[in-house]
């Protein structure tokens, strides 16, 4: 059956296609070329409204054990937004944290229709995954942290063979089903658990002697030679301290030309300057990173509210744990790899540190030139929930409601918010595309989504042109998923359940023998019960699994 999308405006930087009026032909999940012999099963006229592929989220905390702590931290925060069931959905509850059915009918509403977790601990991989299973209509992928394990800091400590830490990384990707590899505060959760508070770029270990810059130098290069598209995605050093974007620039220079990806760079992006001995470091980290091709980010924009920050990063969720607003926050070690933190948090636009966050994550959208290297992101919840999305693009899409909101938050941070107030940009349709969609479908290797060309998937969003940005992209019109018709006027008509993509690079099996040993001497797990099989994610007709193609391995 073929379904028409007929006479929108398109919008599809990924095939160089701005705002003509086309008509799109879906078939069998796919777009397709108009059918030779011209027979549609059924039409829809989308005359005078824009149209863009489905919006992909590259970096959301939707599943793993800190969101289920989150979760059950904030009953009276759900209590405020409860979501009741209906003919076609489950009941829930919102706000800060959605519940898992609630966060995938929310992010569908909004014209989403992929999203993926950034940090999925390996050992909690098999919980993570089923919390993203829990979460309907959209496809999923996660982002194994590595970085801090005791396994990999053993390789660095002993300088073992590069080959050997190359097939240790491919591994825990296999095992844990992840798409991409994150590290957070490099080596700072596991120096934490030795009593250090600090981690800079070149301070060491006090046990295993490595430093931040050596092990991201480190799987930023397995990386690469495995062949895995999306770059090592680095949640960085000193996140939230006053004069941390020295930190951050000097990471970007410590790449030395590999790839990387820096996320939630508002939180890394603070200098020392002004009374308060708090400013931006947006426009320094903005130049660089223009500089620096082998560099993409995300912003992590702050927007006032009630939120729940959850971070891997218990190092530095434990020095803000004396900010949580209610005061009720968890820190929490797992295993010998990893550690986490959930801080409630309350951003007040009358804060000046608040507000000063949320000037820093506009000033870097605003400030940085390349849309395709910079994607769209509240580090949902740390600095926002996602469904602020709307608000967020209408904040760049609209100087006049910028400087309207620029007029409402605490008076010495508007009193340093120059730059904010000169910058006259405005996003167009065509940037926005790139930041929710496009770019991040390249930037993860997603060759069939993020486009509207022959072959990609039918993830489709049809928007009305409404003047106010944020009415516009909080309610669609229509959104289909692999060719379906899932929302209509901003509703869920149908549930459906996405896909998990996941990537696998090669790896010589003999990386299994002292892994074993170390399972068998250190955990509570055994080796073979740590891999999460295929049948565990698919859970009989409840899913399904993309394997994203890696490039060649170099040997």
């Amino acid at each position: 059956m073929v379904i028409k999308l007929s006479g929108g405006k398109i919008y599809d930087p990924a095939n160089k296609v701005s705002g003509e009026v086309r008509d799109i032909y879906i078939e069998d999940g796919m777009i397709v070329a108009a059918p030779a012999d011209g027979r549609v099963a059924q039409t829809y006229d989308l005359k005078g409204r824009v149209v863009m592929a489905g919006a992909i989220d590259p970096h959301t905390h939707i599943g793993g054990g800190k969101m289920t702590i989150a979760r059950m931290l904030l009953p009276e925060d759900h209590q405020g937004d409860p979501v009741t069931r209906t003919s076609l959905t489950r009941a829930g509850s919102g706000r800060a944290v959605p519940s898992t059915h609630v966060t995938g009918y929310r992010y569908a509403e909004m014209g989403y229709t992929a999203c993926f977790e950034p940090a999925m601990l390996p050992a909690n991989a098999r919980q993570a995954h089923m919390e993203m299973g829990d979460t309907p209509m959209v496809d999923k992928g996660a982002f194994a942290m590595l970085g801090s394990d005791d396994f990999f800091l053993r390789q660095l400590a002993a300088k073992k063979d590069f080959a050997a830490i190359k097939d240790y990384v491919a591994w825990t990707m296999h095992a844990a089903q992840a798409i991409a590899v994150k590290v957070v505060n490099p080596g700072g959760i596991s120096a934490f658990k030795f009593n250090q508070r600090k981690l800079d770029l070149d301070e060491e270990h006090v046990y295993y002697h490595v430093t931040p810059r050596q092990i991201i130098i480190t799987l930023a290069r397995a990386l690469e030679e495995l062949g895995v598209t999306h770059p090592l995605h680095i949640h960085g050093c000193n996140l939230g301290i006053p004069g941390n974007i020295e930190t951050t620039l000097d990471t970007i220079r410590a790449a030395e030309g590999l790839r990387i990806h820096l996320t939630h760079t508002q939180f890394l992006s603070y200098g020392t300057e002004g009374d308060r001995k708090f400013s931006s470091g947006a426009a320094r980290l903005a130049e660089l990173v223009s500089k620096t091709p082998n560099v993409s980010i995300d912003v992590g924009q702050v927007l006032f509210g009630q939120t729940c920050t959850a971070s891997g990063d218990s190092m530095r969720q434990f020095a803000i744990a004396k900010s949580a607003h209610p005061k009720k926050p968890v820190i929490m070690d797992i295993e010998c790899d990893a550690g986490c933190g959930v801080v409630p948090m309350r951003y007040r636009n009358k804060s000046f540190v608040n507000a000063m966050q949320w000037v820093i994550g506009l000033e870097t959208f605003l400030l940085f030139d390349d849309p395709w290297r910079m994607f769209l992101t509240t580090d949902h919840p740390n600095g926002a929930p996602f469904y602020f999305y709307p608000h967020l693009i209408r904040l760049l899409m609209d100087k006049s409601f910028r400087d309207d909101m620029l007029q409402k938050i605490n008076p010495d941070a508007q009193a340093q918010s120059g730059l904010l107030k000169s910058l006259r940009r405005e996003y167009t349709f065509d940037e926005i595309a790139i930041l929710t969609r496009a770019g991040p479908a390249r930037s993860l290797g997603l060759k069939d989504r993020g486009h509207l060309g022959a072959g990609a998937s039918g993830d489709i969003t049809v928007y009305r042109d409404d003047p106010d940005r944020e009415a516009m992209f909080a309610k669609p019109e229509l959104v289909f998923k692999n060719g379906e018709l899932i929302v209509k006027n901003g509703k869920v008509v149908k549930v459906v359940q996405g896909a998990t993509h996941v990537a696998r690079p090669d790896y010589d099996k003999s990386i299994e023998k002292p892994l074993k040993d170390y399972f068998d001497r250190y955990l509570t797990v055994r080796m073979e019960n740590f891999k999460l099989a295929d049948e565990e994610i698919i859970r009989g007709d409840k899913g399904s699994i993309v394997v994203q193609p890696t490039g060649a391995r170099v040997a």
